[in-house]
């Protein structure tokens, strides 16, 4: 006897009401695009549940892989057997003696099928008295056991686990609409991405470069950040925005001091208007209040003032400190790191204004011409599809 399926549960989802369905499909789809490399894994649904049916593939890739695929509550390998008593009881004493290091253990039956015809509390007796007799050295402790054996007794089956593996929560990917992430290789960025993911956002990237001020390194880099991002929410489209031109008009013709403004704003307008050539709904920005003089509130509001779409800044309340632990979480923090100059990082004013007037930029913006410099830009935008494989570990060696 073996573990042959993985049973899925989810938390939040379950509070959808009447659209329930299209998050669970949207989560059934997205597990299925996590695991495509295993050909004869299968997902299916059943009510409260999905289950993913092994078939003889390695549960632990696959266990290690469905823990980063966001509406997942938590997971448990599970033994699948009729619904007959003497299989249920065998699959518990399995279930049991497989737990490594435990010596105490509960029973818990849960009787979805109440045609089953014995009662979830008489079950729990029976299965109890069968483990204490087939099991040396175990005793039962109902409240802190150290494996819990779950009988659940549905319509066409019974599945039968023992350990609860936290899932990574939130909502399924794709179930919120779709967001255009500010992606700029720093820290941030590649977190904020992740949270807003999340909250079942997809995403698209867009990454503003400027060669030979920043190399090929550099946009390389990005583009491995976006690899590391899909083990949580699948492929991601990047825009990769040539901006040097511009960026050295900004500068040209802008005092320094609202340099950094007018580049902000200039790049929010690019990136509203990649949102309306691709159908995506908002902005998401790694910005966090105060970290640097474009992130005060006052910078923040002028900055915003350009556009019309909602600018989404899930990091808004944190510190450094916070938004680094979910770097090193996720996996982006070492390469976020590696020294390769952004656009943000060159041409950086030496006392950059951290309360912009709203009507003194209008002024400056007024009095220069980047229209021609835009549409340019626009007109070279390259867009690479990162797709949603397995990241090797030496995936970014050659950039270390």
């Amino acid at each position: 006897m073996e573990y042959d399926h993985i049973l899925i549960r989810y938390g939040e989802l379950a509070l959808k009401g009447k659209n329930i369905k299209q998050f669970i499909v949207r989560l059934q789809q997205n597990i299925r695009e996590a695991l495509y490399e295993y050909e004869q894994v299968k997902v299916k649904r059943s009510l409260g549940r999905l289950f993913v049916e092994l078939h003889g593939a390695d549960p632990t890739p696959i266990m290690e892989r469905l823990q980063k695929v966001f509406g997942i509550y938590s997971l448990s390998l599970a033994i699948k057997v009729n619904n007959e008593e003497e299989a249920i009881k065998e699959a518990a004493l399995h279930a049991l003696l497989s737990s490594k290091n435990a010596k105490t253990f509960k029973v818990a039956v849960r009787r979805a099928n109440k045609n089953f015809p014995i009662r979830s509390q008489e079950m729990n007796q029976i299965l109890g008295g069968h483990l204490l007799r087939h099991s040396e050295g175990y005793t039962v402790n109902v409240h802190e056991p150290d494996v819990e054996v779950r009988v659940e007794i549905r319509e066409k089956a019974t599945y039968i686990t023992s350990t609860v593996v936290k899932g990574a929560g939130g909502l399924p990917v794709g179930s919120s609409g779709k967001s255009l992430l500010l992606l700029s290789g720093g820290i941030d960025s590649p977190v904020a991405g992740y949270l807003m993911m999340k909250r079942g956002l997809e995403i698209e990237a867009v990454h503003f470069h400027s060669p030979p001020f920043t190399s090929e390194r550099a946009k390389q880099k990005v583009l491995d950040l976006a690899k590391i991002l899909t083990e949580y929410g699948g492929s991601i489209k990047v825009h990769l925005v040539p901006f040097t031109e511009l960026q050295q008009e900004i500068f040209k013709q802008i005092p320094e001091r609202y340099g950094m403004t007018v580049m902000r704003r200039i790049m929010l307008q690019i990136s509203e208007k990649i949102c309306q050539n691709n159908h995506i709904l908002a902005v998401t920005t790694g910005e966090s209040l105060g970290q640097v003089a474009s992130q005060t509130l006052a910078s923040m509001n002028t900055i915003n003032e350009v556009t019309n779409i909602p600018v989404l800044r899930p990091l808004v309340a944190m510190d450094k400190e916070e938004i680094i632990t979910y770097s090193r979480k996720i996996g982006t923090y070492d390469l976020s790191i590696l020294p390769y100059e952004d656009c943000c990082t060159i041409f950086v004013p030496k006392a950059p204004s951290t309360n912009p007037k709203r009507e003194k930029v209008l002024q400056l913006e007024e009095g220069a011409d980047f229209t021609s410099f835009i549409d340019k830009a626009m007109a070279g935008i390259e867009v690479v599809t990162v797709d949603a494989k397995a990241i090797e570990e030496d995936d970014f060696s050659d950039l270390l």
